[in-house]
């Protein structure tokens, strides 16, 4: 379908509460394909509809680049069923170009949510898989991976947000 362009940090859309896909239909084929291609060129591993503008409850995730048995995954309305543990990771987001921080997550997540053509399905998963889903389901939510940071981390990275927040 298309590349579409990544919303950098200072965009306010990035802060939004997405809205639940009410039709499952061609018009959310052609997001998710658009999402997969904007994903693949971009080389990430998960994207959410509002970090290409779109204010929908969906996200794709695809850790084929840095799993051999990854596949692409689409999430459509996800709900957080239970999470569990803890695992400190460094992160990073399409939306925060050259920004990596260790961040603190669940270790494990159980999330319900519906395929793209409106089947439901239900995943438990640990590992980099839950805090792909924990992170792109953030951003449906309106929160951000540098929300999780300590006061000091984010002083210190204050002036590299101002510039990509100025870019945007």
């Amino acid at each position: 379908m298309a590349v579409r362009p990544i919303v950098i940090y200072g965009d306010p859309v990035l802060r939004e509460v997405s809205q639940p896909v009410e039709h499952f239909n061609q018009e959310l084929k052609d997001l998710v394909s658009d999402m997969v291609d904007t994903l693949k060129k971009a080389q990430g591993l998960g994207l959410a509809a509002a970090q290409i503008g779109v204010l929908r409850r969906v996200f794709i995730v695809d850790l084929a680049a840095v799993d051999i048995a990854g596949s692409l995954k689409v999430f459509v309305n996800p709900e957080i069923l239970e999470t569990s543990g803890e695992a400190e990771f460094e992160e990073g987001c399409l939306s925060f170009p050259g920004i990596y921080q260790k961040i603190i997550r669940p270790a494990s997540v159980k999330v319900r949510a519906w395929d793209v053509d409106g089947n439901p399905f239900e995943l438990e998963t640990d590992g980099l898989t839950a805090r792909a889903i924990l992170h792109e389901y953030d951003h449906i939510e309106g929160k951000l991976f540098i929300d999780y940071l300590s006061p000091l981390s984010r002083t210190m990275l204050r002036g590299r947000l101002k510039k990509l927040s100025a870019a945007s």
